[in-house]
């Protein structure tokens, strides 16, 4: 009876009962530490349920009326798998309870009075897990049973974290069970067999159903609600695509074959693309993170102090189920890599036909195939939970730098440019992502390196110290080349965050530099930028052919010591042993490769993470810098009381000094004074933007601020006039007319809906400013801020708006409005005179009007310039008023001239339907072309180093091959067979053979690394003279993010991924060759099975790429959004935060990077579909090989060749799935190749100069310009905008041209310079066709001051001469010129002062001033003032106008002004309307003309002016 239990229970004491004559079993082996441990376990869980149990007990009649009250929905996908939960445990524990029984009948109660410990642990361990699991199933059914209380609920995590460490313990008995029977030869009943299934299979399904069976019930948290906001249930369908699927779905991926079918029969678009489950969504994510991060962080006293460590662990708190769960993928993936190592020698013994393994082939099979199994499944759900906790992470991230950005407070915002900020979330965030995937290595490491050298030393005893040693010596040599390149790689993204900046400056400001003809000197600062980055990229590239020497040479360095020790040592090297070696060898090249790669990766998140957390602790724009109280509770609209505020907190002297003022509700607020005293920082300090020092500033009621730059997003006119509101059209309409935008509407395309560019840039400046404006009125606030609007727009449309809006629809509303204009003040019921920052006067215009001399000096100025419109009552006998009749037939006759206009241009009108100026981002449809691989591989030196690498790599494979050959070849079988060859001369040539093998993969590194540098560089160099050498068309309709993302991230692929991942697939290609080769050798017959596995590998890679290429084009595409987003968002924080609208664009950044994040998990769905599938075939192919191994006669095979077979048939899964996963991969990446290759191919604007150029080098030497049917338009699916415009302006003669906004006043400029090309008609200076002379040889000649006034982030000195042409005096004589001189001298470093990004730190009013200094140096024959004094008071405007008669008075002058009195002193004045020329004569014979227009407009200038 005894014998008969023990050789139940107990393998151990079967085999000692049995009388087997063997060694003990290593302590890890025996029962007593693996059902010691089960037992522990099971009894913790069994006193854990039965507490639960208890308390539920306690608490079943309050939750049962609750639950009644409730009510119940019906059976969802989660129902069932709760069900399927409770059927499956109760299975278990009926299992459990009747092995229980018949192992102790079968003991006959003998087993507890053994003395043995391991009996003991068996009947204990099963007593405990019989209890712990009948416990379990009543509760779950008592619980989570159809009619139980948590019926709809998610199971709780510590009991989801106990169904994976039973599955955990499931598989490690059956790993201990497989290594008692094989390698020690000590039968294991097959009772144990049995359980040991039901035990795996039961945890199989109890932590999928765990996993699956989300939470059904109405409430919850945020992250576990299926419904948000509104959401309909369509929207939640398509969100469970992943989190609903079924069971046998969700373990082979099958839940992605609906969006694979579509995309194989369709082009994919975003639309097609699931939406996220809630919680990989921004909206189901952000809550949880900021309430971990603000838990972390929070220091009780309101502020908080963000660390990179706090950031990280609020991270970790997030995604921490994630993290476990990849964990224990991670963990089953290392343990299974590890079986087939483990088994090769007993394989080998096998066949060698030892009698000790002669039962055992079938098994060895089922468990090599098992483990493969095992590995398959881990691995693919591993690396899809980490792209999921990639996601996440970056998603949370990104979401609180967005609302960090548009919260910083001025003196925060001046310390971080855009490019840093915007590189936050594209580079930081993404590389914080990136870690997830190398954030269980810290522990696999070591836990692979202890299982590597377990099983070397059971096949090579002490040996396998010398492999321990001789890994831990090349994981410390491959330190350094590691931190190396970390360091290279730091500060490469230093210089490409340097270059990244300066190109995103560039690229805002292009027009300004092709004006100039300043693109090629700014194109060389990129340049030399690139150069200094592509010194640090070839130290980076080349360190990292060390890297791939150590990787593929680590195995053969830790085999030649081991060997070489073993012959040393006298160890016996048998073939069996020795392939075990290699293939331990070979799973450890991973961990000794990726721990300094991990190292490295961590540095580079900690830095990322002190980046992030640096900005986090920026400080924020004062809540309370500012009293807001709502709309009624106080007459006093505005107050400021004792206020000093700066700009600079450090200064000495504050930006404004002693405020005090205060507006009543429903009064207008004027605001005046010369440029920078101070006008534009008292609306700022209103609006709570500018730090205040002391003082108090209290607003009652809503606000809306119009900003003296206009701030415009891209995207629909519409959209920006709403601004979130929604569309009431009775009010739309009116706010359209009061803003003088219905004609505007009718002349755009697509009227309201026209697509806006970048920054506004296919609308005028004077319409910028009248969206603005719209947008304010839309609002419909309490208060309104005006900063000087009224300088962008011409005085026709400037009096209508003043009129109409401030005076009409504002005119019960509290407006306080900055301006330059005098004749807007007497309509105001206050006035402050600003000066040096100080109120030097406040009152009414007429009482202010004689008790100082500021307010007198402006008014001064002001008649000064009117003066000249004396004429008009020569002409008119007296000043009339300007009667309605009058202001009729203006109208009409401007109509007149815009009707015959309409008939000409009728049929481009229809012809603009076809497309927007901005359209979407351009992306290829299909497979990327052949042309694209093979324009990359030829771009380098010809593609004459691409043989190179290939024959390097085959003669690394052939070698490698050999040299493991050898070693199967020449080790005996076993001690009983002789050595074919001596110990020295087997480790001799297998030293040479891998040294040999070693070698070649050092000279394919520094070869493929020598074409993969000369191809990045030609790349960025042709792709960037394209972007500079383009038509501004081209800038104008393409969003700047959309050039960064191609300048960066897909320049980042092409400098150091794409050669990899090409070289991979040629060397994956050559390595299963190599090896189907080796498996041949044994059994061709793997032909019959591998040919059919790779036509169905290859069509399964047909069938997904099509998906997943289009999916990596839609992330592509989906990033530039983001970063433009934020950029813009950045940019006009101040409006978004004084509309109070921070939540609606902090909902639409969570909008877009949900957008981004779906092609981005589902593209990794995808990828694991495929390789699951190609795991399957891979693993079909080598099942058939182990099985016809098995079957052959032991006699007809060479046992050492056939383990060698195995050895590498091991890698067949792995690598035929490589193969096909690297091809796949380099389609995604070389998309990146295909979006670079689009922009070299750019068209180029004419050439920058001609060699046949005959013109005088004086040239223009009279400045005439004739224009002779000037048809002109901005791309060819938009209207004319110059129509037929036919002039001549004379040499040294100043023309002025007015005409309201739209007119094409700025486009006959563009015209001039060549920005644009005319569609009809010629331009001629000097009798010389500008078409026919290169850009620069034109724009060098030419001069401009353009609407925009523009600064670089550098010094005065370098903003006023880029090109380095001048020397110091003539630059401080033309500072003193337009009146900088002495601000400037006041700076401590004079000419070397800084400016900041977009010259923020100077006034929009001193930008043009430098902007007039540089035209004063040039000195050109030819000046274009655009809106030159738009942006200053009038004195200063007289000044200006002074200085040019001066210093152009034998130039020619054309001059576009909205201010009359700026052309009044021009020798000729022409009027355009809507692109044709009305009038065309000299000021004083249009001024005698009654009807002309021009009189009409100065008369009604001249009333606006006068009035009082």
């Amino acid at each position: 009876m005894r014998t008969s239990s023990a050789s139940t229970s107990s393998p151990l004491v079967a085999a000692m009962a049995a009388g087997v004559d063997q060694q003990p079993l290593p302590f890890f082996l025996r029962p007593v530490l693996l059902h010691g441990v089960g037992a522990g376990a099971h009894l913790l869980l069994a006193l854990a349920v039965a507490g639960r149990l208890l308390f539920a007990a306690a608490t079943a009649s309050r939750r049962g009326k609750e639950s009644a009250a409730s009510g119940r929905g019906g059976p969802g996908a989660g129902l069932r798998w709760r069900r399927l939960v409770v059927h499956a445990t109760w299975t278990l524990a009926a299992s459990e309870a009747a092995y229980s029984l018949v192992s102790w009948y079968l003991d006959g109660g003998t087993g507890w009075g053994a003395p043995d410990a391991d009996v003991v642990a068996d009947q204990v361990d099963y007593a405990t897990r019989a209890v712990a699991w009948l416990l379990l199933a009543a509760y779950l059914q008592l619980e989570y049973g159809p009619y139980g209380p948590r019926a709809e609920e998610r199971f709780p995590a510590p009991l989801r974290l106990w169904w994976a460490l039973f599955l955990l313990l499931s598989v490690l008995a059956v790993a201990i069970h497989a290594a008692t029977s094989l390698q020690h030869r000590l039968p294991v009943p097959r009772l144990s067999w049995a359980r040991d299934t039901v035990s795996v299979l039961v945890g199989v399904v109890l932590l999928v159903a765990g996993f699956s069976a989300k939470s059904e019930a109405v409430g919850g948290s945020a992250s576990e609600e299926p419904l948000l906001n509104g959401a309909s249930n369509s929207a939640a369908v398509d969100a469970s695509i992943f989190t609903g699927a079924g069971f046998f779905s969700f373990l082979t991926f099958s839940w992605m074959a609906p969006l694979l079918a579509v995309g194989h029969r369709k082009t994919l678009d975003l639309d097609d693309v699931p939406d996220l489950d809630i919680g990989d969504s921004v909206a189901g994510l952000l809550p949880l993170f900021k309430a971990n991060l603000e838990a972390l962080t929070s220091d009780g006293s309101g502020g908080q102090k963000v660390t990179a460590f706090k950031l990280a662990k609020a991270l970790v708190r997030t995604v921490w189920w994630h993290i476990a769960l990849t964990a224990l993928y991670a963990l089953i993936n290392t343990i299974s890599i590890y079986v087939g190592p483990y088994l090769i020698n007993s394989l080998v013994q096998y066949l060698n036909g030892d009698e000790r393994y002669a039962s055992k082939g079938k098994l060895l099979v089922v468990i090599f195939i098992v483990a493969k199994v095992f590995e398959c499944l881990s691995q693919r759900h591993w690396f899809f939970r980490v792209e999921q906790t990639e996601i996440r992470a970056r998603s949370a991230l990104v979401s609180v730098v967005y609302k960090k950005g548009i919260s910083l407070s001025s003196t925060s915002r001046q310390s971080r440019t855009s490019g840093e900020m915007i590189n936050l979330i594209s580079v930081d965030a993404d590389r914080v992502g990136c870690f997830s995937l190398y954030m269980h290595d810290l522990w696999l490491v070591p836990l692979q390196v202890a299982m590597a050298l377990f099983i070397l030393y059971s096949t090579l005893g002490v040996a396998s110290f010398a492999a321990l040693g001789a890994t831990v010596l090349f994981m410390l040599a491959n330190v350094p080349p590691m931190q190396m390149q970390g360091k290279f790689q730091r500060k490469l993204m230093e210089c490409k965050d340097v270059r990244m900046k300066a190109t995103s400056e560039i690229l805002r400001n292009m027009r300004i530099l092709k004006l100039q003809g300043w693109e090629m000197k700014f194109l060389s600062k990129i340049i030399d930028l690139r150069h200094k980055e592509e010194s640090c990229l070839k130290k980076y590239l080349y360190t990292s052919t060390v890297a791939t020497f150590v990787f593929w040479g680590g195995p053969t360095f830790v085999a030649v010591v081991t060997f070489g020790t073993c012959m040393l040592l006298g160890i016996p090297l048998e073939s069996g042993k020795v392939l075990s070696a290699l293939a331990t060898f070979r799973v450890l090249q991973k961990p000794i490769y990726n721990l300094p790669d991990t190292i490295s990766v961590m540095i580079q998140t900690k830095v990322s993470l002190e980046r992030i957390a640096s900005f986090l602790c920026l400080e924020e724009l004062p809540m309370d810098a500012v009293l807001r109280l709502p709309s009624g509770k106080s007459d006093v609209a505005i107050e400021v009381s004792n206020g000093f505020f700066s700009w600079d907190a450090s200064s000495e002297v504050p930006t404004l000094n002693d405020l005090n003022f205060q507006a009543r509700q429903g009064t207008r607020v004027a605001v005046c004074g010369t440029v920078g005293s101070g006008k534009s920082s008292l609306l700022s300090c209103i609006l709570g933007e500018m730090p205040k020092l002391s003082g108090e500033v209290k607003t009652c009621g809503t606000m809306a601020y119009v900003s003296q730059s206009a701030w415009i997003q891209s995207g629909k006119i519409q959209d920006n006039i709403l601004f979130g509101k929604e569309m009431d059209s009775e009010k739309y309409d009116r706010v359209l007319e009061s803003c003088s935008l219905k004609k505007d509407m009718e002349i755009l395309p697509f009227g309201d809906k026209t697509i806006i560019g970048e920054r506004g840039i296919n609308l005028s400046g004077g319409q910028k400013q009248r969206i603005q404006i719209a947008r304010a009125l839309y609002e419909d606030a309490d208060i309104y801020l005006f900063d000087d609007p009224f300088s962008a727009v011409d005085a026709h449309t400037g009096s209508h708006l003043f009129k109409e809006c401030l005076l009409g629809a504002l005119g019960s509303k509290t407006v306080v409005y900055v301006t330059h204009q005098i004749e807007f003040l007497p309509a105001a019921d206050l006035i402050l005179v600003m000066k040096g920052g100080r109120i030097a006067q406040a009152g009414k215009y007429n009482e202010i009007l004689g008790s100082g001399e500021e307010l007198m000096e402006m008014v001064g100025a002001h008649q000064g310039a009117l003066a000249a419109l004396d004429v008009i009552d020569i002409a008119n006998g007296g000043s009339e008023a300007f009667s309605s009749s009058d202001a009729a037939s203006l109208s009409k006759s401007l109509s007149t001239a815009e009707g015959k206009d309409k008939l000409n241009g009728k049929e481009d009108v229809e012809k603009v339907q076809s497309g927007q100026l901005v359209q979407e981002e351009e992306r290829e449809k299909g497979r990327v072309g052949f042309w694209v691989y093979w324009k990359y591989l030829t771009l380098a030196y010809g593609g004459a180093l691409v043989p190179f690498v290939l024959i390097a790599q085959t003669l690394f494979q052939v070698l490698q091959i050999g040299s493991n050959y050898w070693m199967a070849w020449a080790c005996p079988v076993s001690e009983d067979f002789e050595a074919p060859v001596s110990m020295s001369t087997l480790i001799y040539v297998f030293v040479a053979l891998a040294g040999a093998s070693s070698l070649c993969t050092l000279v394919r590194a520094l070869f493929l690394v020598t074409a993969s540098y000369k191809t990045a560089t030609m790349l960025f160099d042709k792709m960037h003279m394209s972007i500079f050498r383009a038509h501004m068309s081209f800038f104008d309709s393409t969003p700047s993010g959309r050039i960064l993302n191609r300048a960066s991230t897909d320049q980042s692929e092409v400098d150091t991924s794409i050669a990899n991942k090409m070289g991979s697939v040629a060397f994956a290609i050559i390595q299963l060759v190599g090896i189907i080769a080796v498996m041949s050798q044994v059994a061709w017959q793997v032909f019959v099975v591998f040919v059919p596995v790779i036509i169905a590998c290859l069509w399964y890679q047909r069938y997904y790429i099509d998906t997943a290429r289009e999916l990596q084009r839609l992330v592509g595409v989906c990033k530039s959004p983001i970063i433009q987003h934020f950029a813009e968002s950045v940019a006009g924080s101040a409006t978004i935060r004084s509309f109070g609208k921070e939540n609606q664009f902090v909902s639409t950044n969570s909008h877009l990077m949900d957008a981004f994040s779906r092609p981005k998990l589902y593209n990794t769905a995808a990828m694991e579909w495929l390789c699951f599938r190609l795991d399957v075939l891979s693993s079909l192919t080598f099942a058939f090989s182990l099985i016809f191994l098995i079957s052959l006669p032991t006699d007809l095979i060479d046992p050492g060749i056939a383990g060698l077979a195995v050895t590498y048939g091991l890698n067949l899964n792995m690598l035929q799935t490589w193969v096909v996963w690297c091809m796949c991969n380099l389609e995604n990446k070389i998309i990146s190749v295909e979006r670079i290759l689009q922009y070299i191919s750019t068209p180029e604007e004419p050439p920058l100069s001609m060699s046949g150029d005959k013109f005088p080098h004086n040239w223009p030497s009279e400045g005439e310009i004739q224009l002779h049917n000037i048809h002109l338009r901005y791309a060819p699916q938009l209207p004319f905008v110059l129509k037929g415009l036919t002039v001549t302006f004379p040499g040294a003669m100043k023309t002025g041209i007015v005409g309201r906004t739209g007119s094409g006043k700025s486009t006959l400029i563009q015209a001039l310079f060549h920005i644009v090309d005319p569609t009809i008609g010629q331009i001629l200076v000097d009798g010389v066709d500008i078409c026919t002379i290169g850009l620069h040889d034109l724009r060098s000649r030419l001069s401009i001051i353009p609407q925009d006034p523009t600064m670089f982030e550098g010094t005065i000195r370098s903003n006023l001469d880029p090109l380095g042409e001048y020397n110091d005096n003539q630059i401080w004589e033309a500072l003193d010129n337009c009146q900088l001189g002495d601000e400037v001298r006041k700076k401590e470093l004079k000419l070397d002062s800084p400016v900041i990004e977009n010259g923020e730190n100077w006034s929009v009013g001193q930008r043009q001033l430098v902007c007039l200094g540089r035209v004063i140096l040039k000195r050109t024959k030819i000046l274009v003032l655009d809106e030159a004094t738009a942006s200053v008071d009038t004195a200063t405007d007289n000044l200006i106008q002074k200085t040019l008669r001066e210093n152009f008075s034998e130039a020619t002058v054309i001059t576009i002004a909205h201010r009359i009195t700026s052309v009044l002193g021009s020798d000729m004045v022409l009027l355009l309307d809507n692109g044709v020329a009305v009038e065309l004569d000299t000021p004083a014979k249009l001024l005698e003309d009654k009807s002309s227009l021009f009189s009409k407009l100065v008369e009604e200038y001249t009333m606006r002016a006068t009035h009082t």
